[in-house]
């Protein structure tokens, strides 16, 4: 602390010195995080696109209903990623670009399971995104949001990644597993637009926010939605089996990994288990830690999605997982994931 004479009452001044060095500091500080989300914006914003829908309404007030949503362009062929509950049962669905072009869109396909949908739109040559493959996602990290909220194109909002794992219920009574929780707000007509990092790669698909709670918004995982987007261009639909599990990601001790020689240092655990006849998953114990399935490593959620595929439904499987901190073998037979 350096004291100074304050003229005024001749008393020494207690306030806090500043050296120069650190203004400056401070404020590169503030240019750099200034400039990554300017960059990141620069990047993105071309591909994001504003879906107007037409409903048909029904009950007392009979006719067209408008609305919309956000959504953004991962190829040049006009393939466009958006929410299922932006994209679902319309009547008419239009693409505004950047540019102002409007386009009538066809769905591609649905999946109402984790709320993800392709639209396809009749151009080439169009501005587009990349879901981000360089590293994982941190919770702490920049999360920039893009999308057109009341239908103000392209607006920007920003924050950090707040959690990882989520599972979000849906007001149709679907969970959605391995959802990022961010503060960057959102509001309606956001959904189905993009979550970026600082270069530009996309995170998560923007979902949903939490009325009336601040700065609690939702985000599908750029793994989750890569692989499902990818199976709705190529076959339409999503085919996939089920084991009545809830569960969220968890990273195991160090101790744990060494005492059982695993190859992986995460799992799920077991939070919920849903019981029937349909799929087998007895041999289960809410607190188990899955780590392996069919022989391939388990290191969250969406390797476990991506493992239960239509060519496991009605199998007998073995399973790898930790009970008590020690690895067991057990087995299950997955069921088919029907829509409700």
């Amino acid at each position: 602390m350096v004291q100074i004479l304050n003229i005024q009452n001749n008393e020494p001044d207690t306030r806090p010195f500043q050296n120069e060095n650190h203004v400056e500091e401070d404020q590169y500080l503030l240019d750099a995080y200034s400039e990554a989300i300017i960059s990141a914006t620069r990047i993105v914003s071309p591909s994001v696109v504003n879906i107007r829908i037409t409903r048909s309404s029904q009950g007392r007030r009979r006719g067209e209903q408008p609305g919309g949503g956000s959504g953004f362009i991962i190829s040049p062929e006009g393939f466009i990623v958006t929410n299922n509950h932006v994209a679902e049962g319309n009547r008419k669905i239009e693409v505004e670009l950047q540019d102002g072009n409007i386009y009538d869109a066809e769905v591609a396909g649905l999946d109402p399971y984790t709320d993800l949908a392709v639209l396809k739109i009749y151009t080439s040559n169009l501005p587009n995104v990349e879901f981000n493959h360089e590293y994982a996602v941190r919770v702490g990290q920049l999360a920039i949001a893009l999308g057109n909220p009341y239908g103000f194109q392209c607006t920007v909002t920003t924050g950090v990644i707040s959690a990882l794992g989520r599972t979000l219920q849906t007001k149709s009574g679907r969970s959605i597993d391995n959802v990022l929780q961010t503060d960057a707000a959102l509001n309606p007509g956001n959904s189905g637009g993009p979550l970026v990092d600082s270069k530009g790669g996309v995170i998560g698909v923007n979902t949903a926010i939490i009325y009336p709670a601040q700065g609690l918004c939702f985000a599908i995982s750029a793994g989750t939605a890569e692989y499902i987007v990818s199976k709705l261009i190529m076959e339409g639909r999503i085919r996939r089996a089920f084991l009545g599990i809830a569960g969220q990601f968890i990273s195991l001790p160090l101790r744990v990994i060494h005492y059982n020689k695993l190859e992986t240092g995460s799992g799920i655990k077991v939070e919920q288990l849903e019981k029937s006849s349909r799929f087998d998953n007895t041999s289960l114990r809410k607190g188990d830690v899955i780590i392996r399935f069919n022989g391939e490593p388990v290191t969250g959620i969406d390797s476990l999605q991506k493992l239960l595929d239509e060519k496991t439904i009605g199998k007998r499987m073995e399973m790898g997982i930790l009970r008590k901190g020690k690895k067991q073998l057990i087995e299950v037979t997955p069921g088919e994931l029907l829509e409700k």
